[in-house]
């Protein structure tokens, strides 16, 4: 009954969530109280907007002029829909103050700039009405802009999510028969993560309808909940096989599993909830989106895995092999771990000077956002970003400069003085006045560079640098302020997410070991585990190293994937540790010494916690090979960051510490504490 239930809401929820690609957005990477947010506002309610959110770029067939295809060119762009637009369409032919702009110096290219009614979701949904319209028949046409950007994102995203299950599956469950050594019990965790990912897509296209989701909230929440799903049958899997070993019937091994594994599994969950409820504290939608969509993910995962996993296991459990009594790799990793705490000063000494060294780039690292170079090299897009910076510097946002009086409208000696220190600031191609309402005047400022570049960024800070006439202030926006305010406000509000994880993981550790020293540890790890992780990105994705054989964009992370990783990496160091420690301290509480119980601990959850990682490696790697830089990101950070923690920190820091702080480990200032409700604690993390 209970199976039939929970898969019969998690279809209804895949099937509910088959359209959750044409809902979410690559929009909400702003940061809505911010300086650029406002001067947006106020330049929209004034003048309209005054950043296209298409361009078109039309080149005459070879022989012919722009000119002389100018009516076949207006005759499409007359039969597009008024009721899409928000203003009129800027042509050459159309905008004779801005031709000598929007035409090539040789006269064989010209530009269209299409600016969309609504809001920022609606425009790039309104992009696919017209895409075909603004394709001029016999006239070679290539389209950018946020709109056109943005669609070519969400449409890769989502193959990336099919293509990344389909490599993915296969290879988890070969991997599954392998450590399992039968199908039937690699089956369960695969079923359990189908399972999850239907109700995911179910959960994400739910948020849509109460706020804004990002396009890659559906491949985080399917990476996640494919990913949890699958560790967490591991864990339930192989203790459901050691109960059976020890010879317990089946209905005996199911319910001594769930009453220690179990257990885990739900404190687990709860420490990656906690984890990703950092992101919150942000003010951009996205983030928080992103939040929603782990949580759901890691929660349904749990969910299920509690529920869904048992009744399968009574079912088929009598059909699985009972665990060997000692599998080789424990044998292998009782080696290791002997090894480690003979000389756990050495081996300490030598996994941090590791960890620093790979940390060592992060002092290099640059932040941005999600712009054209998120797309392949090869990408149309792409391309004609980067040849409309050179050759047609009106189609791009540039810098929208709003100088307002303190009292009343600017004067017209504060209003020339203003754009003269505008103009020359390094990076300034020119400025034009767009226009004056009430007390304000406004400014766009053509740059040199790529919006949302370096060099764009340096201007807008140039800019934001400049005195002001007496009596005004000048607010700054743009493509590349939002950018930057992003950034900013993302670097300014990531101590707090910091603090969020990290009084969580605290107080949650502390509570289940009834240890102060043992939880500080795992937050130390976990740290160590993240600088080295974005030390080995930066010194891939901002300084360029292996680039080119790994086929990525150089230049800034961005900084929303960032917030992500984080998270991510975060929750999963904190979650093998829950793991490991737990039999650390079951062991010491049953009487092992410090040396005796970093050793049963290590060797009882190495291999497990090994193919778990081996799992979630194959999951995350196959967005690896993602042709969009953040997707590949994340799916290389992933991997970086399991291998690191999986064996440098979890196998060999770990113990040795435990080793090295002897009697510490234990120490806690609440050591008044009934013995009883310490038991208790130590059950609900026991393996």
């Amino acid at each position: 009954m209970i199976l039939a239930v929970f898969a019969s809401i998690m279809l209804a929820c895949g099937l509910f969530g088959a359209d959750t690609a044409e809902r979410v957005s690559s929009a909400g990477f702003s940061d809505p109280g911010s300086e650029s947010a406002l001067v947006e506002t106020l330049v929209r309610e004034h003048f309209g907007p005054q950043t296209p959110d298409v361009v078109a770029l039309y080149t005459a067939p070879a022989g012919h002029t722009i000119d002389e295809v100018a009516p076949q060119v207006r005759a499409a762009l007359d039969s597009i829909d008024p009721a899409l637009l928000q203003r009129p369409i800027e042509t050459p032919w159309t905008t004779l103050g801005k031709s000598a702009m929007l035409r090539s110096d040789d006269g064989t290219q010209a530009l269209a700039l299409v600016y969309l009614a609504g809001d920022e979701n609606r425009r790039i949904h309104a992009f696919t009405d017209i895409e075909a319209t603004l394709r001029v028949p016999e006239v070679p046409t290539r389209l950018s802009g946020y709109s056109a950007l943005a669609t070519e994102i969400n449409e890769r995203s989502a193959q990336d999510l099919v293509r990344a299950e389909v490599i993915s599956l296969p290879l988890v469950l070969v991997i599954l028969v392998v450590v399992f050594g039968g199908l039937i019990a690699a089956a369960l965790p695969m079923a359990v993560g189908v399972l999850t990912v239907l109700g995911a897509l179910g959960a994400i296209r739910l948020l849509t309808e109460f706020t804004e989701v990002s396009v890659f909230a559906v491949n985080i929440a399917s990476l996640l909940g494919l990913g949890m799903a699958i560790d967490y049958g591991l864990f339930l899997v192989s203790r459901f096989r050691e109960e059976r070993a020890a010879g317990g019937d089946v209905a005996a091994a199911v319910t001594r599993t769930y009453a220690t594994a179990g257990r885990t599994i739900a404190f687990s969950a709860l420490l990656l909830i906690c984890a990703f409820a950092g992101t919150f504290v942000f003010p951009q939608a996205v983030l928080r989106s992103l939040g929603f969509g782990a949580i759901a993910a890691v929660a349904l995962a749990a969910l299920l895995s509690l529920t869904v996993l048992p009744a399968l296991l009574v079912l088929v459990g009598h059909r699985m092999a009972p665990a060997p009594e000692q599998p080789r790799t424990e044998r292998f990793w009782g080696r290791v771990v002997g090894a480690v705490l003979r000389r756990p000063g050495a081996v300490a000494l030598a996994a941090v000077a590791i960890l620093l060294l790979l940390a060592a780039p992060l002092t290099g690292l640059r932040l941005g956002d999600i712009d054209h170079r998120a797309l392949p090299a090869d990408s149309s897009s792409r391309a004609t970003v980067e040849e409309l910076t050179v050759r047609f510097p009106a189609a791009g946002s540039g810098i929208n400069a709003v100088l307002r009086g303190d009292d009343g409208p600017p004067q017209s000696a504060a209003v020339e003085s203003a754009s003269r220190a505008i103009a020359a600031v390094p990076g300034v191609r020119t400025v034009l006045q767009v226009g004056r309402a009430d007390d304000i005047v406004v400014f766009h400022a053509f740059l040199d560079a790529t919006d949302r570049s370096d060099a764009a960024a340096d201007a807008v800070r140039g800019v934001r640098a400049l005195e002001p006439p007496a009596g005004t202030h000048v607010l700054v926006g743009g493509d590349t302020a939002a950018t930057v305010d992003s950034v900013d406000s993302i670097l300014r509000y990531m101590p707090w997410m910091m603090l969020v994880m990290v009084a969580a993981t605290l107080i949650l550790l502390t509570a289940a070991f009834g240890s102060i020293v043992l939880p500080l540890k795992a937050v130390v790890m976990a740290f160590l585990s993240l600088a080295a992780t974005f030390g080995v990105l930066t010194w891939i994705f901002c300084d360029g190293n292996l680039a080119g054989l790994l086929a990525v964009s150089t230049g800034p992370i961005a900084a929303g994937m960032l917030v992500l990783i984080i998270a991510v990496v975060f929750g999963l160091s904190t979650d093998y540790e829950v793991f490991l420690l737990s039999r650390m301290v079951e062991a010491h509480h049953d009487g092992a010494d410090t040396t005796e119980a970093a050793r049963i601990g290590t060797i009882r959850t190495a291999r497990v916690v090994t193919a778990a990682a081996t799992l979630l490696v194959i999951v995350t790697g196959a967005f690896a090979l993602s042709p969009l830089t953040p997707m590949r990101m994340l799916g290389l950070g992933m991997i970086i960051a399991l291998v690191i923690d999986a064996t440098l920190v979890r196998m060999l820091l770990v113990p040795a510490t435990v080793r090295l702080l002897g009697a510490a480990n234990w120490w806690s200032p609440f050591a008044r504490v009934d013995h009883r409700e310490r038991e208790i604690g130590l059950s609900a993390v026991s393996r």
